[in-house]
């Protein structure tokens, strides 16, 4: 096993590790903990009680975080017709239609995020299925990533929409935030995550949901929180 460094135990000294954090406790912990010499990325992990092997029990929802994730969210957007003007106005990074599929199977890869537009999931499922779906890629109708809306979509995710969806082990994982946030800014966009995630909550699952709930920079330990603060 891997011991951690100097730094790491001596921010494991700033934190009660049998204590539970409220919300506004956590936000305002993390920034503490941030010693890194980048702005660290803050990530929620929420424990479920779910069982990810049975499919009606996954959960997979999308979230528009109130302040952002602090990151510059690069989005390509497939489209044809009047939809790539639409994109190209919304502020979509890169726009096209079929010359972007045969872009990306020449190996291009230069985008966090892929919408699309109905009419042309055609040649992005068949030909890019195996390229963009490990990654998390692939345009989705139940992640909000497909829709003839395609100028809406884009806005959305520029400004800090977020996909979420269980791990294999019924842990859901989402940025919320930088630690150059302001503690309430942190604390807001932490709130609308865990709400998000209570409401996309399966009929199969049964009973505690919300396990726990743990707040942590890209560099830091994790604070255990209550998400009901």
């Amino acid at each position: 096993m891997p011991k951690h460094g100097k730094r790491y135990r001596a921010l494991l000294e700033k934190i009660d590790p049998n204590k539970v954090y409220t919300i506004d406790e956590a936000a305002k912990a993390v920034k503490e903990l941030a010693s890194a010499r980048f702005d660290e990325s803050v990530e929620a992990h929420i424990k479920l009680g779910i069982d990810p092997r049975k499919s009606d029990q996954n959960v997979r929802s999308t979230v528009a975080l109130p302040h952002g994730t602090g990151k510059q969210v690069r989005v390509l957007a497939i489209a044809k017709g009047e939809k790539i003007k639409e994109a190209e106005e919304a502020g979509a990074d890169y726009v096209g239609g079929e010359e972007m599929v045969q872009k990306i199977l020449d190996g291009w890869m230069d985008f966090d995020a892929v919408v699309a537009t109905p009419d042309m999931m055609g040649a992005v499922g068949s030909k890019l299925g195996r390229i963009l779906g490990p990654r998390g890629l692939l345009p989705n109708p139940k992640a909000g990533t497909v829709g003839f809306n395609i100028g809406e979509i884009v806005k959305q995710i520029k400004a800090g929409r977020i996909e979420f969806r269980n791990d294999k082990t019924g842990v859901v994982h989402a940025p919320v935030g930088k630690a150059s946030f302001e503690p309430e800014k942190i604390a807001d966009n932490v709130r609308a995550f865990i709400k998000a995630v209570e409401q996309a909550k399966p009929e199969g699952a049964k009973g505690t949901y919300l396990k726990s709930v743990y707040l942590t920079t890209t560099m830091g330990p994790s604070i255990k929180v209550d998400p009901h603060s």
